[in-house]
């Protein structure tokens, strides 16, 4: 599929590069994974060699990707609570998902700004998000500055690379395989301390 897209966008016009930035850089927040990270890389290579520009296409990925955030944060707050509470997914209790709410209006600011940086797991942040209820505002321009500072890194290295543009491809998906291990890690860890404490009290 990204092999076809890149292909399709080599021979069209601007304004469609500038489309499909927009276009994956929103759907990938809804139904990862999707390849936006490497079409914007794309896209940086296509700066270097004059085809479009960097603060349009800057612009765009930002805000496809702020919005696409913010949509899963609007899925979270408005039906999230709702599908737990059927009980149709079992294995996520009520009282977890409470003592995640709770974390993440404490600490879930810092983690929106690092979202972009999370592969693998941007849905899944938003969507909690949005169930914590975490201010609307706050959260819309932390995800985007989130989104910037990302986005440019990867136009940056596209411009740099050049025709090597697919390496930083395969960077990538190592990039996001590791981190989504050491996120899973991390709850995991941090599953196994709640219930050590809340069974046996403090370690």
């Amino acid at each position: 599929m990204l092999e076809q897209t890149v292909s399709y966008l080599s021979q069209v016009d601007t304004v469609w590069i500038y489309v499909a930035v927009f276009g994956i850089a929103y759907i990938e927040n809804i139904f990862p994974p999707f390849p936006s990270d490497v079409i914007v890389v794309f896209a940086g290579y296509l700066i270097a060699i004059g085809t479009g520009s960097v603060i349009l296409t800057l612009l765009l990925a930002t805000s496809g990707s702020a919005l696409g955030f913010m949509s899963m944060y609007w899925i979270g707050d408005q039906f999230g609570d709702r599908v737990l509470e059927t009980g149709k997914i079992r294995f996520v209790s009520l009282d977890l998902v409470r003592r995640v709410q709770r974390w993440f209006r404490r600490y879930g600011y810092w983690v929106v700004i690092a979202n972009r940086f999370l592969a693998g797991t941007r849905a899944v942040i938003s969507f909690v998000t949005g169930m914590a209820e975490m201010n609307l505002m706050k959260t819309t321009l932390l995800s985007a500055l989130s989104a910037l500072v990302w986005n440019s890194i990867l136009l940056y290295l596209g411009f740099v690379v050049g025709d090597n543009w697919r390496v930083i491809g395969e960077y990538l998906d190592a990039y996001s395989i590791i981190v989504t291990i050491l996120v899973l890690l991390a709850l995991a860890v941090w599953g196994i301390v709640t219930w050590w404490r809340k069974k046996y009290g403090q370690l």
